[in-house]
């Protein structure tokens, strides 16, 4: 098992923090194994000065040194009714170095006193104070080596940390195969999955299903659903859109000859002396070569983006004029009004055949929305100029957008309100601005009406973004 790896990492962690946690108690530990020990020694003591005082001074030398040898330690003081006798006694080695006092000792004192004694390597006498067993005196008092101690000491606490380290390795085992069970093998599914969609993003049966009974990884799988069904549905569109783009082309080809045709015939009734003829056919003309400007352009161009603007200076309110008599003739019979607020002197610097198409485009879906409410309406084209850009705005009295248009507005074929609509309209409006280094918005809309506003930057900046 290689310890890069979820399950590895994890099993390693946990031996580490096992292992803390014993160290954190191994001082407590080793100082309670400590007290206890010298409490044996007090009780063993205090057993064989008992035996002592019950014979009655009749214990020669050498059973004397047995009594201390069998209890550890050299001598013993008891203090019984207030008097001080040393009991049991025999030759100390060296002098005393410490004194304990065992009675109500302080935790920490306790701690901090094993911690001394096992790092102290020589061996040392010790003096130990304690209250006798079954309150047999006020208090009792033998001296001892520490070697004796510190030896029992270093071997409880290597039995400590052996029990340890088996019980953090046993502890670590059954936690791997948990996290190996509820974590490790449902991410790994998620993984596998993944691996899998990737392979044919288009292809919907590969969408992960989830299944994991992790809440937090059950989300994960949600979430990834939600965006491997988003990408193949996107993926299906380009695809669609590919071969839309091919159709267009086919279909531009044939319609640009059909409209060559039509704008032969169209030059020969400018000639003419009809005197309605001639106010038609310069807008049959103009209308004619724009059509067959935008077949010619889409097989030259052959790409999914409009190709860049040609800026010239061109005169908004005609561009709005021409447009407004378009419109105009398409609604007919039905009462819609249209009010043109722009200066008559405004000049922009702009693709004219491009802003042509982006105002058609607004002003056509208003008086489309407004036909279809069947109710009276009126759109307005306002223009304004500022120091740092031209802003035109359409407000229209329609019914207003539903929510879904709003949300999807300048995207291809979802933007769509209006029945038979393919929604590629505000697309390709808000594409032709942003390529001026403008900016198509959506203002409001609301049921009193709809209002978009064109941005179009003046100087260097228009031309870096017309370059874009």
């Amino acid at each position: 098992m290689a310890l890069n790896t979820l399950s590895g990492r994890f099993l390693m962690l946990t031996i580490a923090f096992v292992m803390l946690a014993e160290v954190l108690i191994f001082v407590p530990s080793i100082a309670r194994f400590r007290e206890d020990f010298l409490l044996s020694r007090l009780e063993r003591a205090q057993i064989a000065s008992l035996a002592l005082l019950a014979a009655q001074d009749m214990i020669d030398d050498d059973l004397e040194a047995e009594l201390l040898k069998n209890a550890g330690v050299y001598n013993v003081v008891l203090r019984r009714d207030q008097a001080r006798q040393l009991v049991l006694s025999s030759p100390i080695p060296s002098p005393v170095v410490a004194s304990y006092d065992l009675r109500d000792a302080p935790a920490l004192i306790l701690m901090r006193d094993a911690l001394v004694e096992m790092l102290d390597t020589e061996d040392r006498v010790i003096r130990v104070i304690g209250d006798p067993v079954q309150s047999a005196g006020l208090l009792i008092e033998i001296t001892l080596s520490t070697a004796p101690l510190r030896a029992a000491m270093i071997d409880y606490g290597l039995r400590i940390l052996a029990l340890s380290l088996v019980i953090s390795i046993i502890t670590a085992f059954l936690l791997f195969l948990a996290v190996r069970k509820l974590l490790v093998l449902p991410i790994r599914h998620v993984v596998q999955a993944m691996q899998a969609y990737a392979d044919a993003p288009e292809d919907a049966r590969r969408i992960i299903t989830p299944s994991a009974r992790v809440a937090e990884l059950r989300e994960a799988e949600a979430a990834l659903q939600t965006m491997e069904t988003q990408l193949t549905g996107a993926l299906k569109q380009k695809e669609r859109l590919a071969q839309l783009g091919g159709a267009v082309a086919k279909i531009s080809h044939d319609l640009r000859n059909i409209l060559t045709t039509a704008q032969l015939f169209a030059d020969r009734m400018e000639v003419s002396e009809d005197p309605a003829v001639k106010r038609a056919a310069p807008k049959i003309v103009g209308a004619i070569s724009r059509a067959v400007n935008l077949c010619e352009t889409t097989l030259a161009f052959g790409k999914a983006e409009e190709p860049a603007p040609r800026l010239d200076r061109v005169s908004l309110a005609t561009i709005v004029n021409d447009v407004v008599d378009s419109e105009r003739l398409a609604a007919g019979d039905h009462d819609i009004s249209f009010s043109e607020d722009v200066p008559a002197g405004m000049v922009l610097r702009a693709d004219g055949e491009q802003l042509f198409r982006v105002l058609s485009n607004l002003i056509r879906n208003a008086r489309q929305a407004i036909v279809a409410s069947g109710k009276t309406g009126e759109i307005c084209i306002g223009a304004e100029e500022t120091d740092s850009e031209w802003q035109i705005s359409v407000v229209d009295t329609g019914p207003g957008l539903p929510p879904k248009a709003k949300e999807h507005l300048f995207q291809p074929f979802q933007g769509g309100f209006r029945k038979g609509g393919t929604g590629l309209g505000l697309a390709i409006s808000a594409e032709l601005i942003r390529g001026h280094g403008g900016r198509l918005d959506l203002i409001g809309s609301d049921a009193g009406g709809t209002r978009f506003l064109i941005r179009l930057p003046k100087g260097a900046e228009l031309i870096s973004g017309a370059a874009q």
